[in-house]
């Protein structure tokens, strides 16, 4: 057969040579139904099979959504198989590779496996077979209806799992191993990856795992429930499954939309007000039994190699793209620190003696409370739970030649670890063209990842003692060219203490 043919269990499908010929990429393969319909708001269903050779050539459709990110699809009503796979695979004439999986973030509520950070191409010449995922997100995936127990929360995750069964039943066929799986995945599709690890459904489908930035905040079925409420009001239909069912996927969209925008306006709303994400992974009891932390701990996931990054400057970038509220004033930011529970001590450690620095205050207590903390913490209570834990940080900063600074903020990382540096859509996250400095960690970087889904060892010391401050064995990635005095330096620890994670937003 064609060596860019492949069979699997829903029919052959077409790939294409990419520039060089020695990878094969393969697009838009289903691996459920799509999830409209009767299937709407349910488990996902097998996906139905097709006749002769299916073209693999194109992303599939994504997942309903308003946002419009650089070098990517949008989502248009009426697109409904949105839930396909893509491969990347250096051996199509077969192979047993180790295999890395990867959802991509996006606050469960945008984005999608066809931006141009997550192409496969330098992941699979450093010797892996790379699997992308499309899954439901917004109310679709992750909203809660309420009184259908038929229906399920965390369907999103429910998504991944079917993607990671397909993996298990179709990768040979692209020369991978089905029991040498990676999964990875970045902000909301880290912390789907550490839900997956505790996950009953998911367990022994994959057997390592590589959470870049995992966001903290987790919903109870009461608050999933509230935020319903909040969105079908806006929809102008009612919190019920009939109610829900009859409204459009575009008119929930739009909805939560309106529901973002009030709290946007609005100060006094909460945690909310500061950066609203309305949908978070729901602790259920059922599909999620608890948050990750505490199955962690308690070894549920201590068969799984874990690493963890987080960059250093996390919040940097949710400001640069008007994501978040601007503070400027301290009772501004002592209003902050009140609606997420912060105490003084905590507060005057993370402030600035330069009033003029308030706002860089602001993001990085910021950050650290929805990222790095939380990142630290899952280190820490997966080692406690007997499993193999590594730990990096991303601390490479540049400046533009117009002299203003890239910083070392959210998303920064990943086009270093795909290897792609050089798309004209990425250069405002990693500050215009590569340096040969930037390269050379980009090929670091490739090679950990590479490293760690063959080995389970990243090339450096895990953490070792649970407990203890995981930070004493974090690597530190920058460009040789850095200065270590260009480090962002980060309070201690401790302060963080009396703070309870994962954070329960409403």
């Amino acid at each position: 057969m064609d060596d860019d043919v492949f069979e699997t269990t829903g029919g052959a499908v077409r790939g294409f040579r990419v520039a060089g010929g020695d990878v094969v990429g393969v697009r838009g393969i289903p691996y459920a139904a799509p999830p409209f319909g009767a299937d709407r708001f349910r488990e996902p269903r097998p996906a139905p099979p097709w006749s002769g050779v299916r073209d693999g050539t194109e992303f599939g459709p994504i997942a309903p959504q308003s946002a419009e990110l650089p070098g990517a699809p949008t989502w248009s009503p009426g697109d409904e198989d949105v839930l396909t796979v893509n491969v990347w695979t250096p051996a199509p004439g077969g192979g047993r590779l180790p295999v890395l999986v990867w959802f991509h973030g996006g606050a469960y509520t945008f984005g999608s496996s066809a931006q141009p950070d997550f192409d496969g191409t330098a992941l699979a010449r450093a010797g892996l077979v790379v699997v992308t995922v499309n899954y439901r997100l917004g109310f679709e995936g992750f909203g809660h209806v309420p009184e259908a127990p038929e229906v399920p929360d965390n369907r999103g995750l429910s998504d991944q799992i079917a993607a990671l069964r397909w993996v298990r039943d179709n990768i040979r066929a692209f020369g991978g191993d089905p029991d040498d799986v990676t999964l990875a995945g970045q902000s909301s599709g880290a912390t789907s990856v550490v839900c997956l690890m505790v996950m009953d459904g998911a367990r022994g489908l994959f057997r390592r795992a590589i959470a870049h930035s995992p966001v903290s905040p987790f919903q109870t079925r009461d608050l999933a429930a509230a935020t319903t409420r909040e969105i079908a009001a806006a929809a102008g239909c009612p919190a019920t499954p009939e109610g829900l069912t009859a409204a459009t996927p575009q008119a929930l969209v739009e909805a939560a939309d309106r529901v973002v925008d009030a709290y946007r306006k609005d100060p006094g709303s909460g945690s909310r007000h500061y950066d609203p994400s309305l949908f978070a992974p729901v602790l259920d009891g059922d599909t999620l039994p608890a948050d990750p932390l505490t199955a962690l701990a308690a070894g549920a996931g201590r068969d799984v190699d874990l690493l963890l990054c987080h960059t250093t400057e996390e919040y940097w970038l949710l400001d640069a793209v008007g994501s978040c509220a601007k503070l400027t004033t301290e009772p501004q930011l002592a209003r902050f620190a009140h609606d997420f529970g912060l105490d003084e001590d905590l507060l005057d450690a993370y402030r600035s003696p330069d009033p003029a620095l308030l706002a860089d205050t602001y993001l990085a207590l910021y950050g650290d409370l929805l990222f790095v903390e939380f990142t630290h913490r899952l280190a820490e209570a997966h080692a406690a739970g007997g499993g193999r834990t590594y730990l990096a940080r991303f601390d490479r900063r540049r400046d533009r030649a117009d002299g203003t600074a890239v910083r070392a903020w959210h998303c920064a990382d990943i086009p270093f670890a795909f290897g792609n540096l050089d798309d004209e859509h990425l250069h405002f996250l990693v500050g215009g063209a590569p340096t040969p400095e930037d390269r050379a960690l980009s090929r670091r970087m490739v090679g950990a990842w590479a490293a760690f889904a063959a080995t389970g060892d990243p090339g450096w010391a895990p953490t070792r003692e649970a407990g203890t401050d995981a930070g004493r064995t974090s690597h530190v990635w920058t460009p040789d060219d850095q200065p270590a005095t260009d480090r962002r330096p980060v309070p201690p620890r401790a302060l963080w203490a009396e703070v309870a994670f994962p954070l329960l937003c409403p």
